[in-house]
């Protein structure tokens, strides 16, 4: 039987992120996707000024509410970039009348990057995220939002393997079963993630890296986050997802450097779906 996903981010017009990634990927592997937008965005927020912003949570509980009637199963719950940390009231509330106890609940707390919020996040943000994560099956943030979600300093460029450690052990006491830390890097020449699951029965997390491009790529989270859960849904194991969504992620780079276009756009993942 075809599976379903529900997609909860924002959705900007232009620069590949959020539901212009997650949909096409979660399509490309064969799952029925429906979507709840959070947010309207002309483009997305980073390197583009002037752009509009519609905050859309007067819409989240009467969609939630007739989406409640017509008696769908989720196999997953995908939420992203919220517009407020005021919403995450209503996305849990979301899970209470839109999951089941078989919906793989994915929470990509995407609110912040490079040792700061999203210029559109308030400061209640990581304290309300908490609250999604602890009701996750799987979490994938970013170096960033793994240290606020943790009420900790962001470590910047100085930090080891036995800090990563210990994050990824304090996101999994917020009662996700799996964690994957992106953006972690020991050397400038080399970027990966860091991965842990409660089932494994280890207590030190899974590294895997890959070279690193010079350069800002807006909207890798969403595409490797959106790649990762593709594979979950094709009934991968954890590890073997994450290192397909690493392969995917930074082969879509490559492609994008290599025809030489403009980064604030997003990366070419539309390049690789057929690899899944």
């Amino acid at each position: 039987m075809q599976k379903r996903a529900l997609a909860v981010h924002d959705l900007s017009c232009v620069g590949r992120c959020s539901l212009t990634v997650a949909l096409p990927i979660l399509s490309a592997v064969g799952v029925n996707t429906a979507v709840i937008p959070t947010a309207l965005l002309s483009t997305h927020t980073g390197e583009f000024t002037g752009y509009t912003h519609l905050d859309l949570s007067d819409q989240l509980s009467p969609i939630t509410a007739h989406l409640a009637t017509l008696g769908l199963h989720f196999d997953a719950f995908y939420s992203g970039y919220l517009a407020s940390g005021a919403q995450v009231e209503q996305i849990l509330s979301m899970l209470d009348q839109l999951c089941d106890s078989e919906t793989h609940i994915f929470v990509d707390p995407a609110f912040a990057d490079h040792g700061r919020r999203y210029s559109l996040i308030d400061e209640s943000m990581p304290a309300q995220m908490r609250r999604l994560c602890a009701r996750a099956n799987t979490i994938v943030p970013n170096l960033t939002e793994a240290a606020f979600l943790l009420d900790r300093p962001y470590p910047g460029e100085h930090y080891d393997r036995t800090l990563i450690g210990d994050y990824c052990r304090g996101l999994l006491d917020l009662s996700a079963e799996n964690v994957i830390i992106t953006d972690v890097s020991f050397s400038p020449e080399e970027t990966g993630i860091a991965i842990l699951s409660r089932s494994s029965q280890q207590n030190e997390p899974e590294f895997l890296f890959r070279s690193k491009f010079d350069g800002v790529f807006h909207g890798t989270g969403d595409v490797f986050a959106s790649f990762a859960l593709a594979g979950l849904l094709q009934d991968m194991p954890l590890k073997p997802a994450a290192e397909r969504a690493l392969d995917l992620t930074h082969e879509s780079i490559e492609w994008t450097l290599r025809e030489g276009q403009p980064l604030r756009y997003g990366v070419q993942f539309e390049r690789v779906l057929k690899k899944l």
